[in-house]
């Protein structure tokens, strides 16, 4: 924007400076440089572009794949523009779309890591698994390859303040809806929202984001606090859960029942189940809990 304001200047004052007395040439250099500051405004308050259709299927170009364990991988997708950004209300997800081992085409939700502050990319970390569809469609998927996607769908949005404290319980790859609601409210100076997480695997090497959110604990110690959980733990050096979350983990861990708190659940389906009976029985009612 700069470099082309200077270049009219440059070639107006050239064209005028020989015909035009010096009044009227330094009227003109206002009027160019009134137009650059409006202009250079409007450039640098114009609001992103928002990259998402919730009925129309968008190509992403995959730019990025990095290994994480042996079927957990990181993604990270090209948005149109480096100033775009996905679009995503926090708590939403995205629909991707693609083909199973057979070339049957299958569509799956899936929630992103990044946030409307990241710009010009998104990312995904995705677990694949043995005989999953969509886990097919990305095991095979390689650095230059495109992937359809549409949104934002989704029950829950996330609003700052809307509660005083957050409990979340996952497992697996229902870490990323607590991950991306995590990073909106501790990266966001307004919000005072105090976190409480367990999480749920069966080995060490299973714990997905872990160096980011321990990061988070450390950097957030009086508002963000995380309780592993390993059903197979290590032999030596473990201090976390062993075995499966437990009525007196999710008493010890998250915030008790009132009515400005809320707790959140992603996981394997029989784990949503057993979590849904223990909040119950520890007497959350069903407006203090979600499950993504």
């Amino acid at each position: 924007m700069e470099k082309i304001m200077m270049m009219v200047s440059g070639f107006v004052m050239k064209d005028l400076s020989s015909s035009v007395p010096h009044a009227e040439l330094l009227g003109v250099l206002v009027i160019i440089t009134s137009i650059s500051i409006v202009l250079a405004y409007h450039y640098c308050t114009t609001k992103p572009r928002r990259c998402l259709h919730p009925e129309k299927f968008q190509e992403f170009k995959l730019v990025k794949k990095t290994a994480v364990n042996h079927n957990v991988a990181r993604f990270r997708f090209a948005l149109p523009t480096p100033k775009s950004v996905l679009g995503l209300p926090v708590g939403n997800h995205i629909i991707c779309r693609g083909r199973d081992a057979e070339g049957q085409e299958v569509t799956k939700p899936y929630t992103p890591i990044t946030l409307d502050s990241d710009f010009g990319y998104f990312e995904l970390v995705v677990k694949m698994y043995p005989h999953g569809r969509m886990s097919h469609h990305f095991r095979e998927m390689h650095e230059g390859d495109y992937m359809a996607v549409k949104g934002p769908t989704g029950r829950f949005t996330y609003k700052p303040g809307q509660v005083r404290a957050l409990g979340m319980i996952a497992g697996g790859s229902g870490i990323t809806p607590m991950f991306q609601v995590t990073r909106a409210i501790l990266e966001n100076p307004k919000d005072k929202t105090n976190l409480s997480l367990i999480y749920a695997n069966t080995t060490f090497q299973d714990i997905l984001l872990k160096e980011e959110l321990d990061g988070f604990a450390r950097k957030f110690p009086s508002r963000f606090n995380v309780y592993y959980v390993l059903s197979q733990p290590p032999a030596e050096g473990w201090s976390g859960g062993v075995g499966r979350i437990t009525k007196d983990m999710i008493r010890n861990h998250c915030p008790a029942p009132a009515s400005d708190i809320q707790v959140l659940r992603c996981g394997p389906s029989g784990m949503n189940k057993a979590m849904a009976a223990h909040l119950n029985e520890l007497g959350y009612t069903a407006d203090m809990q979600f499950k993504f």
